[in-house]
């Protein structure tokens, strides 16, 4: 990152804190890397300043490598929990990375690669944060698979289910997996999308995983409550992470990506870890079956 990143506790205006489109095309291949993006995306490794509010906790973070995921972690560490990162092998780079700033912290960090996509491995994934951080009382489901295709008929079966397995179901096994060993006081934070509702025509199969993930959070929030454990979700609008040139969206649309919204931009994944941090923390006591949209205006119902 620059020496000029925003400083996001400053007074501002939000549509100029972050750089504004038009973005040259990128293409990327899947999955992508931080590196490779232009301009660079802000996940807080400069910017985001920790108030212990996670002091003692233990979180498990799926799709921790980069985009939110990524500025999730950085967050986490520095309001002083200690984190399983889990991510693809291929962005083991990355991933390095958010260790090395993880223990810059003080706070411990387990690198657990892995695909989501199969339930034996969620499972896994779950018993050894449990027993390596010895517990567990956060789960946050960023990861998610996102291809456009602009017409249904190059949308193939195996793209189909691979999207539902990697953002319905993975988020399914996890969770089933680690409320067993969740306390009282323990929190699960799903992410979803303002594609839930307003999805995008290139986006047929990934939209409907996240007015899933909607559902599922909802009715999931109240079979839990009784045990003490809240459930809320994310929902982020069009953010600046390697998801999207990466084949997350056409080419085409990269170079005015984020501009559709009444901000006029994308947001930063620095810009969304602190509500991260507010629902997994006891300052969101009273929250729980919610959806929180981080969408530069574009507003839910």
């Amino acid at each position: 990152m620059s020496n000029d990143t925003p400083n996001q506790y400053a007074m501002q205006n939000p549509l100029t804190q972050y750089p504004q489109p038009e973005f040259p095309k990128q293409p990327l291949t899947p999955p992508g890397s931080i590196h490779d993006m232009t301009p660079a995306p802000d996940h807080g490794e400069k910017s985001y300043k920790g108030f212990g509010r996670l002091a003692g906790r233990k979180a498990l973070i799926t799709g921790a490598d980069s985009g939110i995921g990524r500025a999730v972690a950085i967050a986490f560490a520095r309001e002083g929990a200690d984190i399983v990162l889990n991510y693809l092998p291929s962005e083991e780079a990355d991933a390095k990375e958010v260790v090395a700033l993880i223990e810059a912290e003080g706070r411990r960090a387990v690198a657990i690669p892995g695909d989501l996509q199969s339930e034996e491995f969620c499972k896994n994934l779950v018993s050894q944060a449990k027993n390596t951080l010895a517990g567990l009382d956060i789960l946050v489901n960023v990861a998610g698979k996102q291809t456009a295709q602009e017409d249904i008929a190059d949308l193939t079966t195996e793209q189909f289910e691979a999207t539902f397995r990697t953002n319905v179901f993975a988020l399914f096994w996890l969770c089933k997996a680690a409320l067993p060993h969740m306390p009282a006081g323990a929190t699960v934070i799903n992410t979803s999308s303002i594609q839930a509702y307003q999805p995008s025509p290139s986006l047929l199969d990934y939209a409907p995983t996240k007015s899933a993930i909607v559902a599922f959070t909802k009715a999931l929030s109240k079979q839990v409550v009784s045990k003490g454990i809240r459930v809320n979700a994310v929902a982020p609008g069009p953010f600046w992470t390697p998801l999207q040139p990466s084949g997350g969206q056409p080419q085409d649309a990269i170079p005015s990506f984020g501009s559709e919204v009444p901000m006029k931009r994308p947001g930063q994944p620095a810009e969304c870890a602190p509500v991260y941090v507010l629902l997994a923390s006891q300052e969101s006591s009273f929250i729980t079956g919610e959806v929180f949209g981080i969408a530069g205006g574009n507003t839910l119902p």
